[in-house]
């Protein structure tokens, strides 16, 4: 059999934890292959092996048959293996093309020659249906163009062996599907895949076979096409998983949240970001604001919670108006906040859990006293969260965020921002990378806030999500709320239709 790469018997370890405790992956020439798991099964850390980010202590590497020793991600790259990793690498204030190059520049007499350079990628670009503005500041370009960038990074350096980490963790519904043809297209191109995900929908839609791992082990190797979505699903998580969101109807309450014509301008362009938008959440309800990526949500949030200032309108929360309140005050009045972007807005990561826990409580006389914190309270408070929410990381409640694994970096968040017991929640893409088994807990929680009489303010670019968890749902496209519509009467499709903008309906407020 013509394996491209082997990775046999690897063995990872990191302080109190084992992150691969024997694995076998075998990935053929011109297949996709799929690495299921739940969060921090071990799939990035193995991937991070055969990128030569990490030297496993045990276990060989074999490229067609060689046995190959990767030191760095150079090594890799020599190798012709290329990663796209679940946060990106990109330098922030370098353009597009300076991404894609970065690196691997071809210079003449100490100059940077770019003519060639952007003509390959732009050669790259429409070969692939990768369409990019070169010259764009990354800062200035929604994720799923960053994501565009990364995988013109590694075709530009001509890799044949691409690892992709959840790589529609960040994307549109439209965009995934783009993705797809992408990859599908790389394969035909005679390139080999490893994909990392835990949706089961996508895995079907693409890969050729999957390997599912579990806390850390091989579970198995099944063919994509003869295993059903139920069997993957058992072998990853251990269980059965209720797919459907169990919810009795709501039972809204009176006003919490009120957007009176807020207008919000934009950084890139003279449009306004958001456009005279108003609606209401009302206690005991979900309100879901849905949307292509990049149409004002951002923006949005933004301003209800604090992060930017608005240029016109009200946000009143419980009658109170909280326009010109800094973040601290909102929070006092109530309001939480998973942010979208969780290592930006959400976690500060070289601390610990501990601290990340107490961020917006540490001020409180429960943490502090004379201006001096109590680290006893706050580490008896961080192990009842982690106890409660199933936070998993290698030393507990002194763990550093940074080592954790995205799905529980994602947990910790969602734990501080509910048991602040808010008035209003703000989630935003509150399940972004998450496995089954941690979406259906999300869900749940965010459902048990509606039932305790709680608004809930979603935003979510997952249709499935917008469509089993809201009770309503309100379309935002180009900084405009364009329909507001009841899940019960409406299609996946109509909704498509509504959020791409063609379709709009008269909104009362």
């Amino acid at each position: 059999m013509d394996y491209i790469i082997e990775m046999l018997h690897i063995t990872k370890e990191f302080p109190g934890i084992i992150a691969n405790d024997d694995i076998t992956l075998q990935l053929k020439k011109g297949e996709i292959h799929a690495l299921l798991g739940e969060n921090g099964a071990g799939k990035s850390t193995l991937m991070s092996v055969l990128f030569g980010m990490y030297q496993p202590e045990k276990g060989v590497i074999k490229k067609e048959g060689q046995e190959v020793k990767i030191n760095n991600p150079n090594d890799a790259n020599e190798l012709g293996i290329g990663m796209v990793h679940q946060h990106f690498k990109l330098v922030h204030n370098f353009t597009v093309l300076q991404n894609i190059i970065l690196g691997v520049e071809t210079t003449k007499n100490g100059f940077l020659k770019m003519d060639a350079a952007r003509e390959r990628v732009m050669e790259l670009s429409n070969q692939y249906g990768l369409k990019v503005n070169p010259d764009a500041l990354i800062e200035d370009i929604t994720v799923g163009m960053q994501q565009r960038v990364e995988i013109l990074k590694m075709l530009y350096r001509e890799n044949e062996i691409l690892i992709f980490d959840e790589p529609t963790a960040v994307l549109t519904p439209q965009e995934i599907e783009e993705l797809m043809k992408i990859m599908k297209g790389l394969r035909e191109e005679g390139k080999s895949i490893l994909f990392i995900t835990h949706k089961l929908n996508e895995i079907k839609a693409v890969a050729d076979r999957c390997t599912v791992l579990r806390k850390g082990k091989y579970i198995g190797t099944v063919d994509v096409a003869s295993t059903s979505k139920e069997e993957m699903s058992e072998m990853m998580v251990g269980r059965k998983v209720n797919f459907a969101v169990d919810k009795k109807d709501a039972v809204p309450g009176p006003i919490d949240l009120e957007v009176r014509d807020v207008t919000v301008s934009s950084k890139h362009s003279s449009k306004k970001a958001v456009n005279h938008v108003s609606f209401t959440v009302r206690k005991g309800e979900i309100v879901c604001i849905a949307g292509i990526d990049g149409n004002g949500q951002s923006e949005l949030v933004y301003a209800l919670t604090g992060l930017t200032p608005i240029e016109s309108g009200q946000i009143l929360l419980n009658g109170k108006d909280i326009t010109k309140m800094n973040v601290r005050s909102r929070n006092l009045q109530g309001m939480s906040h998973i942010p979208e972007d969780r290592h930006k807005d959400g976690l500060i990561l070289d601390y610990t859990l501990t601290e990340n826990m107490i961020l917006k409580k540490y001020f409180t006389p429960e943490f502090q006293n004379k201006g001096f914190l109590k680290f006893d309270a706050a580490s008896r408070y961080t192990k009842k969260l982690i106890e409660k929410f199933d936070i998993r990381s290698g030393q507990g409640e002194r763990t550093q965020v940074r080592s954790m694994s995205g799905g529980n970096q994602q947990k910790a968040i969602v734990a501080r921002e509910i048991d602040l017991d808010p008035e209003i929640l703000i989630a935003v893409q509150p399940t972004r990378g998450l496995d089954v088994g941690a979406i259906e807990y999300i869900h749940q929680q965010l459902v048990a806030q509606r039932d305790e009489g709680k608004a809930v303010l979603l935003i979510s670019l997952e249709l499935d999500e917008v469509m089993n968890v809201s009770d309503r749902i309100l379309v935002i496209y180009e900084g405009e709320i364009v329909a507001d519509l009841d899940p019960k009467e409406i299609t996946v499709q109509e909704l498509g239709l509504y959020m791409s903008g063609s379709k709009r309906s008269e909104v009362t407020a």
